[in-house]
């Protein structure tokens, strides 16, 4: 009988598991700052293609439902079906990423042929690539770990499997996905143990791609006008130098949420790769600084969990948390650091906050995923059978390490 009455306080302890608050609250804060600057950034530039001046806010909401939606979903499927699929990740990694190319179904905006259209809307499909590739990596990680701190091959894979997604990011072209997709993948080599002479030897083999890549003369002009905006400050320079001009006038406390005047078709992209700018100029530096205390809150934490994995022996699940974790913190780097010119110029969203349904849809998703690892460790720990205390007394084995 009190075996009986035991099995049910751990049953009902599991169904009392709630999803982590320390994930879910700051993604929760930035997708609700995010909807708030998309409809202060995007007014003008709405009016301005003859449509509603609260176009990209309902369509910003509209993802954002659907990102949410899609989240619950994800919270419901095991990570374990995630595992078995890691290895069909490979193919459809490359037949994904090669869909813009297709004629009659990529779409091509600013010169860039990065979208596929689905009639209702376009689709940035580098996104999905982003997390199938971490579901892959996962997948290899977890059962050749052991073999990547004396097996040169074994890290030569996966970068060499980056550097064949590369190459055809840098055919539509998309110099900044292809340099996430290869720092996601060196950061989890990394922590899986890889040794540093062979990634300081396969790095060192990808520069002249990398730097090819960036001699095309657009490319160029930007890493020029990186240097010094003000030199060509109505040419190459222009979108920089516009930027860095909402950072200084935002100061300490910001001009005020809506008052922006570099969204006002001087800042292009405002409400896309330079809402970050737009935000420091409304909100100043004290919003700026609440805005990177919640990237860090929250990256922190997803990071801790995939450590919690690891040590609960949950490989597959730590690497996917780690993953996730690389891939937020590398891309919210990479557009802080351009608006505020110590990067040159690259198309990549502020994850949660920029105007852009694709990238939106998979950051919720990546998030839901997370989140489940999360629940999987608690009902693990909550269903191992009982052990004694000091006092003598029979108790839980319950905690949390992250």
């Amino acid at each position: 009988m009190a075996v009986r009455m035991q099995a049910h306080r751990w049953q009902d302890r599991v169904r009392q598991l709630t999803v982590d608050k320390a994930v879910l609250l700051p993604a929760l804060l930035l997708a609700l700052l995010g909807l708030v600057m998309v409809g202060s950034a995007s007014g003008a530039i709405a009016v301005d293609h003859g449509v509603s001046p609260y176009y990209y806010l309902i369509r910003h909401g509209i993802f954002l439902a659907g990102g949410v939606l899609l989240g619950m979903i994800c919270l419901r499927v095991p990570v374990r079906w995630l595992q078995k699929c890691s290895k069909a990740m490979l193919l459809l990694m490359v037949l994904v990423i090669l869909l813009p190319l297709v004629p009659g179904l990529g779409a091509e905006v600013n010169g860039s042929s990065r979208w596929i259209n689905l009639g209702v809307a376009r689709f940035q499909v580098v996104e999905v690539v982003k997390l199938m590739l971490i579901i892959y990596l996962a997948g290899y990680l977890e059962q050749r770990a052991n073999l990547l701190p004396n097996r040169f091959f074994e890290t030569l894979k996966p970068l060499g499997l980056v550097a064949l997604l590369s190459v055809i990011l840098l055919a539509q072209p998309d110099l900044g996905s292809a340099m996430v997709l290869a720092a996601i993948t060196i950061g989890l080599l990394f922590l899986a143990g890889a040794a540093w002479r062979y990634l300081m030897i396969l790095l060192v083999a990808a520069t002249p791609m990398f730097g090819y890549a960036a001699l095309e003369p657009y490319r160029l002009r930007r890493i020029v006008s990186f240097l010094d905006p003000w030199a060509d400050v109505n040419g190459s320079g222009f979108q920089l130098a516009q930027a860095l001009i909402a950072v200084g006038r935002g100061e300490l406390f910001g001009v005020g949420l809506g008052a922006s005047v570099q969204k006002l078709f001087y800042l292009p992209e405002a409400h896309t790769d330079f809402i970050f700018a737009v935000m420091a100029e409304e909100l100043g530096l004290v919003g700026v600084l609440c805005v990177i205390v919640l990237y860090f809150a929250l990256i922190t934490r997803i990071l801790l969990i995939g450590l919690q994995a690891h040590r609960e022996a949950q490989p597959f699940a730590g690497f996917v948390c780690w993953g996730v974790g690389l891939w937020l913190a590398m891309q919210a780097l990479i557009n802080m650091g351009v608006n505020l010119g110590v990067l040159p110029t690259k198309g990549l969203t502020l994850p949660l906050i920029s105007s852009g349904g694709s990238s939106l849809l998979m950051t919720c998703i990546a998030i839901a995923i997370v989140i489940r690892v999360k629940l999987e460790l608690d009902r693990t720990r909550l269903a191992r059978p009982q052990t004694r205390n000091n006092t003598g007394r029979r108790d839980f084995s319950v905690g949390s390490m992250a």
